[in-house]
């Protein structure tokens, strides 16, 4: 297999595995958040406001989760939706990993789907009140989501220049 093929496929599929694991991630949310908050000392989802900063943060998260689950359980499907909408992305990338060349525009939509993520995260993080930290780690997913992409954008250009 040509070396700069394998490069790009194994790169690429390291960008899939990352979109398959964050929609999978995104069922369990509640079972993820008793976990990070177990972590940061909380036992208590309703004891959130003893804490501070990033434990707070979660505790809160954890709380609103819990009480949300407890009572409007139908409100977890928007994040069911959003674990099927990363799912299905991926998807979209088995083209390019397939055929660089020819699947190149795949790479640039993406590359446009991890700039949107900044103003997504910034604009509407403050709106729902997400803290300034928390958006910021929203926004790398964006960042390092296009390092691959443009990688592979690089590479997928060097295999079309050599004919392949």
């Amino acid at each position: 297999m040509n070396p700069v093929f394998r490069r790009y496929r194994i790169v690429l599929g390291i960008f899939i595995t990352g979109l398959l694991l964050s929609g999978i991630t995104a069922f369990p949310l509640v079972h993820e958040l008793r976990w990070m908050a177990s972590w940061l000392g909380i036992t208590e989802h309703a004891d959130y406001a003893r804490h501070a900063g990033l434990a707070r943060w979660i505790g809160f998260v954890w709380h609103g989760l819990e009480v949300t689950q407890a009572q409007f359980p139908f409100i977890a499907y928007g994040t069911d939706w959003l674990a099927f909408g990363h799912i299905m992305i991926a998807l979209f990338f088995i083209g390019p990993w397939r055929d660089p060349v020819g699947n190149a525009w795949v790479l640039k939509t993406g590359l446009v789907a991890c700039a949107a993520i900044i103003p997504l995260a910034l604009i509407c993080g403050e709106i729902r009140g997400i803290p300034l930290y928390w958006r910021l780690i929203d926004c790398s997913f964006g960042v390092f989501g296009a390092v691959p992409l443009l990688y592979c954008l690089r590479l997928s250009k060097q295999m079309r220049a050599a004919g392949k």
